[in-house]
């Protein structure tokens, strides 16, 4: 999968989880801190995305990253990783 499509699935999840920044131009060097979610959404924002793109990671992944970006590199590589084939 590539990232701009999981980058497209994370806003869906934005804006069904924080309807308040529907129309607000997501970027993915944003953080989902700075765009007003709080722990609780963050959280739901991640889980709701890998349930999308059918992945499972813990969520402990994720608490090193920063801003967007970060977290779709999170996602892409343990997709990209669990598709190769030896």
């Amino acid at each position: 999968m590539l990232k701009n499509e999981i980058f497209k699935v994370i806003k869906e999840s934005i804006y069904e989880i924080v309807p308040e920044l529907e129309g607000v131009n997501i970027m993915i060097q944003d953080s989902l801190q700075e765009l007003g979610a709080n722990s609780i959404d963050r959280a739901e924002i991640i889980i709701n995305t890998l349930e999308i793109v059918n992945a499972s990671i813990p969520m402990i992944k994720f608490g090193e990253a920063k801003n967007i970006n970060e977290i779709v590199d999170i996602i892409a590589t343990v997709i990209n990783e669990s598709h190769v084939e030896i």
